[in-house]
């Protein structure tokens, strides 16, 4: 079994890419069931944040794990596997490992040393964890992770004054207004960013700030923090006739500011408007960019200035480099200790052996075979192969930490005929295929 991460993020992906591949939150459970029931796919853990979309699974082979993961994504977003597979990266075991850490620290965000990225990533965990996608090696890992990430945001403070989303988009509108004061402030949506954007804006003297959102009872919550007013959804394009500065970021799947709607307010509203959208999916109509004096932001075009002021934490990341390589062989040699990872290697390789007898005895036995029909009966047969052991290795794993583990692995050693010989050459081949990479 090993560690496969599949994902993609601000790096591989624009802003178009990313927001037509997010899991929906009401959706995410059933994400993870479905993607469980794929071939090879053993364990899985979902993240889908506004710059990142990625999955950590636990699979029974490399190669068939990657080409699940594809499909699974291409077909729960329903697009085609050739149309995303440009802007996906893998990560394979250490890799894999080493990735999460850093992920879940903060230090792979367009904001190094971020916090938010924490709660999401032990959000993505407790929801796979609760739906049943997880098992040993994954409840290990994120736990881990977590953990680590706790630590170096203690130790480190590398999250002090870190320059967030929200802060940058206060940034863009200071360069554009210069003083803020005297200008209205609309923001659509009360969910953390909201709150975050509004933490910034407290600090740039602005006192006329209205907060709407689908959800009255949540604006007004985030109204009497910062002694902002409520606006009423229903007459959203009303409010942004007399705003100044706009920021917008819902869960909503679709713009819910359109181009039409903006073109007739633009055309009637005397001043300028800068509207920031940072929501993925985006909550603006790209198209609005066109509409003259409507200055239109979305994520990307913040990154800039996000990167301005991350010098800092970047000798931090530099600094954290081999405390992360010390986690990760760490959890490394925890996972050998489990005493199963060589038994799983030594089935396999026992089951693929078997494949290749018959195969042999098949192409003896009807030698009209073409060579594509002998490729295809191969293909099915260690389809076959791999859901059969499928179960039995999921298994094999829960009963690593069980207080009978020993007698347990023994046990499922003698049903399968595997013995001490078998599972020494395997490490052995393993060992060999380490070198050799």
């Amino acid at each position: 079994m090993f560690i496969l991460t599949m994902g993609l993020n601000h790096h591989t992906a624009p802003i178009d890419i990313r927001e037509k591949l997010v899991f929906k939150e009401t959706e995410e459970e059933m994400a993870l069931i479905t993607l469980l029931q794929e071939k090879s796919i053993l364990e899985n853990v979902i993240i889908s944040t506004c710059n990142r979309t990625e999955i950590v699974a636990v699979v029974d082979q490399i190669h068939t794990g990657r080409y699940y993961l594809k499909r699974f994504m291409a077909n729960w977003f329903q697009m085609d596997m050739e149309k995303i597979e440009p802007y996906l990266f893998f990560h394979e075991e250490k890799e894999a490992v080493n990735h999460l850490y850093k992920v879940t620290a903060g230090l792979d965000s367009l904001v190094l040393g971020e916090t938010q990225i924490l709660g999401q990533v032990k959000h993505a965990f407790e929801t796979a964890k609760q739906t049943g996608t997880t098992g040993t090696l994954l409840n290990k890992l994120f736990r881990e992770v977590v953990t680590f990430a706790k630590k170096v945001h203690h130790q480190t403070k590398i999250n002090e004054n870190a320059v967030s989303v929200s802060y940058a988009a206060v940034e863009v509108a200071k360069k554009l207004y210069g003083s803020l004061e005297n200008k209205k402030i609309v923001l659509v949506g009360a969910g953390e960013m909201s709150e975050l954007a509004l933490q910034n804006l407290a600090g740039s003297g602005i006192a006329d700030i209205t907060i709407i959102n689908r959800t009255k009872a949540n604006a007004e919550i985030l109204a009497d923090q910062f002694q902002a007013k409520v606006g009423t959804y229903e007459e959203m394009n009303n409010y942004l006739s007399i705003a100044d500065i706009v920021l917008v970021s819902t869960s909503a799947d679709e713009p819910i500011i359109k181009q039409k709607d903006m073109q007739i307010l633009m055309s009637q509203k005397s001043t300028s408007m800068l509207v920031i959208d940072i929501g993925l999916p985006r909550n603006v109509e790209h198209d609005c960019s066109y509409i003259p004096n409507f200055h239109l932001y979305d994520i990307d075009d913040l990154a800039g200035v996000v990167s301005a002021n991350s010098l800092e934490r970047q000798k931090i990341v530099l600094a954290l480099e081999n405390t992360i390589e010390t986690e990760v062989q760490s959890f490394f040699e925890w996972e050998k200790q489990l005493g199963v990872v060589p038994v799983i290697r030594a089935l396999r390789e026992k089951a693929l052996e078997m494949q290749e007898i018959t195969m042999t005895s098949l192409e003896n036995k009807l030698p009209g075979l073409t060579e594509r029909e002998y490729i295809q009966i191969g293909k099915h047969m260690k389809s076959i192969i791999n859901q059969m052991l499928k179960q039995p290795i999921s298994e094999l794993k829960e009963m690593s930490v069980e207080n009978d583990a020993p007698t347990s692995i023994e046990h499922f050693k003698r049903i399968f005929g595997l013995t001490e010989l078998d599972i020494t050459l395997s490490e052995k081949t393993q060992e060999q295929a380490e070198t050799r990479s």
